[in-house]
């Protein structure tokens, strides 16, 4: 249909955001790493993919060209609709799911939500042929952390800390696995509110 939308960002929710273009406003569906890259009012290119179901068409959309094709490749594998790609685009970056995929990293794709063993070994299975190796990775390790403490500090920044302060303190820990949900409790006691 559309290879691409350009308007301006008129609101921002937690699973999609709404595209202004010519007066009509698109509520397209994206993952968590497209809309933290987007800004409000901003003028942006989306790439699209729109998909008919029986209660509608819906329109899932990126802000670049290869998380679009991630998407769509992700939505191949049997038992994966674009909710579930969705999910899986919003926990790790296109370069990440790539890693996980050749290295075999099953662990790695469980991190995303409603993503089990079963699932992530079909993931695998299905889209080794499929995807080039064109990807930025150092290793397992890094990516888990630097996921885990990522949506730490956007949940701390949203609630009015500074990102500065945040990633600090965060870097200070004694427990680098520690849950996403301690890591916030103790950054709330201990930092200074800027809100």
């Amino acid at each position: 249909m559309f290879a691409y939308i350009i308007g301006d960002v008129k609101a921002k929710k937690e699973e999609y955001i709404v595209l202004d273009n010519g007066g009509i406003g698109y509520k397209i569906f994206t993952s968590y790493n497209t809309i933290k890259n987007l800004n409000t009012y901003d003028n942006v290119m989306i790439y699209t993919e729109f998909v008919v179901r029986d209660d509608g068409v819906y329109i899932y959309g990126f802000d670049t060209e290869r998380e679009l094709d991630m998407f769509k490749k992700l939505t191949t594998v049997s038992s994966i609709g674009p909710k579930v790609g969705l999910s899986i685009l919003s926990t790790l970056t296109v370069d990440e799911i790539k890693y996980a995929i050749f290295k075999n990293e099953i662990d790695i794709l469980t991190k995303a939500p409603g993503i089990g063993k079963k699932t992530a070994s079909r993931i695998i299975l299905e889209l080794k042929d499929k995807i080039d190796e064109d990807f930025v990775v150092d290793n397992k390790e890094e990516i888990a952390e630097n996921k885990d403490t990522e949506f730490a500090v956007d949940a701390l920044v949203n609630l009015g800390y500074m990102k500065n302060d945040v990633v600090n303190f965060i870097k200070k820990l004694d427990d680098p696995d520690m849950p996403i949900e301690e890591i916030i409790k103790q950054a709330m006691k201990t930092l200074e509110y800027k809100g």
